[in-house]
């Protein structure tokens, strides 16, 4: 059953305003305001359920597994719809999206094994200007010359993220393994 408290709420809220952004930007009377707005809000609701998940220590497991799931969704579905509106280049999307579904697949698989990989700097930096990057590609068509330079930032942010993440992944899995082989030598027992 889901833990019903405002951060969970939060983070429902944000997967449901995926496709009210999809259809603002694509639908027949397409409104840039309004997928913008759309886009702006789902955002904060991510860092809002974020900081009120922490400041009153109601992190739940629901929250832990949808939240990541909820952000990848808003980016995917703003970066594909972008993508057919000729707006941004498929290949920036394609690498943007495969950074994401790799790390969501490998943290899955890290937590089943019983790694919790938090975020970490790399990460949240590549959420700003990702975030930052896909409004202003809303908000604005056709797209001025900085709009255009912040999106190549955000894709080499985004593989900086993700190269910081996978050797992050790789040290934390190899601390986790030699604590499994430490605890299953007996105490006083000297391997030779």
């Amino acid at each position: 059953m889901l833990p019903l408290n405002l951060p969970n709420v939060l983070t429902v809220v944000r997967i449901l305003l995926v496709p009210v952004l999809v259809v603002a930007l694509l639908g027949e009377t397409g409104n840039d305001l309004l997928a913008a707005i759309v886009f702006a809000l789902a955002s904060a609701t991510d860092a809002i359920d974020g900081y009120l998940a922490r400041a009153r220590n109601s992190i739940t497991t629901f929250g832990k597994l949808m939240d990541p799931i909820a952000d990848k969704l808003l980016v995917v579905g703003a970066l594909f719809a972008l993508v057919s509106l000729d707006r941004l280049q498929a290949w920036i999307a394609m690498v943007i999206v495969t950074r994401e579904l790799a790390v969501t697949v490998t943290r899955m698989a890290a937590t089943a094994q019983g790694v919790i990989i938090p975020a970490a700097g790399w990460g949240k930096i590549k959420t700003v200007f990702q975030v930052a990057a896909i409004f202003f590609l809303i908000a604005f068509d056709p797209t001025p010359l900085w709009v255009d330079l912040l999106v190549y930032v955000a894709v080499a942010v985004t593989v900086i993220s993700g190269i910081d993440y996978f050797f992050g992944l790789r040290r934390m899995l190899r601390e986790a393994e030699e604590r499994r082989h430490r605890a299953s030598v007996p105490e006083g027992e000297v391997e030779g």
